[in-house]
């Protein structure tokens, strides 16, 4: 099943239904206004949903119209919760040793993860306002779940269950803010502006195969300026897998329904397939010629995030921002 929230000029948008293809779409009142009415009561809404669904996929929903990406807000356009995590510790190794760090073993077998501002999500086709240029500004290409009601200490095995939804995100951050924050002892703030997510939120089993194990066995797409920049794949290397990142959110506290887990930038060993942030790539230049080429993101600076299906066919539909001078 695939779902959106379409704006309507209210907070929570309006929850729709998006055919497979992403070429239909319909509202869905009578069962559920917004994406947070669908959470908080899945198990008793999810099988009307997909009888809909299979009929709006079927062409036999009469008040169906096409489905505009631009219309949408991030299917969730604010969340009770929002914890992004560093799944991919290749990435966090690089960083390390681009500052000549060691990273400690314990970061092979307990994830990281920072609680992100999930108040005001971006919608996946609106400007990135910043106030400047020198603060850093990266893009971060990533994949999320969306979570139903998760007991706490609940065990990895048993936190699958609990992964309802799957999206795209671009965690923006803003690099050259980050060292500061990190050297007081207390983590992220001002660095982790508002992140976004990508148009359309699915269920797992849209994507067959290749979910298994609680990943995605799929490229994750980022093109910077219209020039591919990186395609990882979103199954290798991610040394904690979703289930298991939910599992250690949920260790001393439970996450209510709509709680979105994410899975830090994607990052494979094989470099051929390039990165999914500005940081990654300066740190590999960094580690090569002792100083990075690559410059962050620059106001009209535009970065679009997507992931294809085995017959090339987008699964998400695209974040395509362009970062803008925020001028208050």
């Amino acid at each position: 099943m695939k779902l959106a929230s379409y704006n309507n000029g209210r907070r929570d948008g309006q929850l729709m239904l998006v055919s497979k293809d992403l070429s239909k779409t319909v509202a869905v009142p009578a069962i559920a206004h917004t994406m947070q009415q669908l959470i908080d009561a899945w198990e008793l809404l999810q099988p009307q949903l997909q009888e809909l669904y299979e009929a709006l996929n079927d062409g036999l929903i009469d008040n169906a119209v096409d489905f505009d990406e631009a219309k949408c807000l991030s299917p969730l356009p604010r969340a009770f919760q929002w914890a992004d995590g560093s799944a991919y510790v290749n990435h966090v190794e690089l960083v390390r040793k681009a500052r000549g760090a060691e990273m400690p073993e314990t970061f092979w077998t307990n994830p990281l993860v920072y609680q992100g501002g999930s108040d005001c999500f971006i919608g996946p086709k609106a400007d990135i306002p910043l106030a400047s240029e020198e603060w850093g500004i990266d893009f971060e290409s990533e994949i999320a779940v969306i979570t139903d009601d998760v007991p706490m200490g609940v065990s990895a095995d048993s936190a699958q269950k609990h992964i309802k939804l799957l999206m795209l995100v671009n965690d923006v951050s803003l690099r050259n803010l980050i060292p500061g924050e990190l050297a007081k002892g207390f983590g992220f703030f001002q660095a982790k502006p508002s992140s976004s997510f990508s148009p359309v939120a699915v269920t797992p089993d849209e994507l067959g195969a290749r979910w298994e194990d609680s990943k995605v066995h799929l490229p994750l797409i980022t093109h910077l300026n219209s020039e591919l920049f990186g395609r990882p794949n979103a199954g290798v290397d991610m040394t904690f897998n979703f289930s298991q990142l939910v599992s250690h959110v949920a260790m001393t506290r439970p996450l209510g329904a709509g709680a979105i887990i994410g899975s830090g930038t994607i990052s494979n060993y094989d470099r051929s397939a390039g990165s999914s942030c500005l940081a990654e790539t300066r740190m590999l230049e960094t580690i090569a010629d002792g100083k990075p080429s690559t410059s962050f993101m620059k106001f009209g600076d535009r970065v679009r995030i997507e992931m294809l299906d085995d017959n090339e066919q987008t699964i998400f539909g695209s974040i395509d921002q362009q970062v803008v001078e925020y001028k208050g």
